[in-house]
């Protein structure tokens, strides 16, 4: 039985803006706040939290995000992978069971950056990535639930409606300086003390209340998809990870990506754009389990789903972690 499964379970998202948050957590979760932090801290320690804290989403806040994939001959693999991986806009990147074997997402301040750092990406390694950004959501985010000695994935739990006056402004067509002050001190994670916006406030050189607002119009305005602790699946367990991906009419996409979107053990599903002839797939839909029995098993019922409607389709198993920072924006002044 895995240690801390509560703290797991139950803080995902929703950790408190308030002056104590970790005493606020800890309440419901039958712990102290002292025994939360410390409870944090073992998780990361042990490598069964990726991170703690906010999870930025990059395009909301105007920047550009895509994934990317390159071929690269397993000679040459090592290399690639540290040449990719000491880009800061690259953030998740995995191993693949397919000829196109490394899987990266680039993060951008600005979405021009996008085809800028693919290029030099191209140059840096002798590969030129396919560019494969989302032109649709049909589905974001899941869960990991942990109950005695199971572990899957849940849908995401629907977060509460932001506080009365949060959301009132509309949300700033890019971040201001003090805003991306917050986002470089926090996108690694919130500082383990019983008042980390306190400190995080004065790394920033802003009050705690102003950095709390800032934090909950953030939210609002979808600039944070979540704020809690990030579980490392992996660790935990789910050693199962599958890019299904699907070859559909374009004129039919968007129907059926509603439909895959909307199975309870898929966690991503988007459109993304074919690249002919080596790529014909339009529709991607990210599964998880125990083990790569699972994941096959919830792919041939997507399979069954779509029935003759999907002309191909392919299952990319995870076969490692190359690189997981999170979407870690190289903020202006860096």
């Amino acid at each position: 039985m895995i240690r801390h499964a509560q703290v797991i379970n139950g803080l995902q998202s929703g950790f408190p803006l308030t002056a104590r948050p970790f005493l606020a957590a800890a309440q419901p979760l039958g712990l102290t706040e002292e025994g939360l932090i410390q409870a944090i801290q073992q998780l990361l320690k042990e490598g069964l939290l990726s991170r703690f804290g906010p999870l930025f989403n990059a395009e909301e806040m105007g920047g550009g995000l895509t994934l990317a994939a390159l071929s690269v001959p397993d000679e040459q693999f090592d290399r690639v992978v540290e040449q990719v991986n000491a880009f800061p806009e690259v953030a998740h990147n995995y191993a693949r069971d397919h000829r196109l074997n490394c899987w990266f997402v680039v993060a951008t301040e600005h979405r021009e950056e996008i085809p800028l750092v693919l290029e030099r990406i191209a140059r840096q390694t002798g590969y030129s990535p396919f560019n494969l950004p989302k032109l649709a959501e049909y589905r974001l985010g899941f869960q990991v639930r942990i109950s005695g000695d199971t572990i899957d994935t849940v849908p995401l739990e629907a977060l509460p409606p932001p506080s009365p006056g949060s959301a009132m402004e509309r949300p700033p067509a890019s971040p201001d300086p003090i805003d991306r002050a917050l986002v470089a001190e926090t996108q690694a994670g919130l500082p383990l003390v019983p008042h980390p916006y306190h400190e995080v406030a004065r790394r920033v050189g802003i009050t705690a209340e102003a950095t709390m607002e800032r934090l909950e119009k953030m939210l609002a305005w979808g600039w944070i998809r979540r704020l809690g602790v990030v579980p490392n699946h992996y660790a935990l367990g789910l050693k199962g990870n599958g890019m299904t991906v699907w070859d559909l009419p374009d004129d039919q996409v968007d129907e059926w990506g509603m439909v895959v979107g909307g199975l309870d053990f898929v966690s991503h599903c988007y459109r993304r754009p074919k690249h002919l002839p080596e790529w014909p797939f339009n529709l991607f839909a990210m599964v998880h389990g125990p083990d790569r029995e699972s994941v096959v098993r919830k792919m041939e019922i997507i399979q069954a789903r779509l029935g003759t409607v999907q002309q191909g389709h392919a299952l990319l198993h995870s076969s490692r972690i190359l690189k997981k920072s999170g979407l870690r924006l190289k903020m202006a002044g860096d």
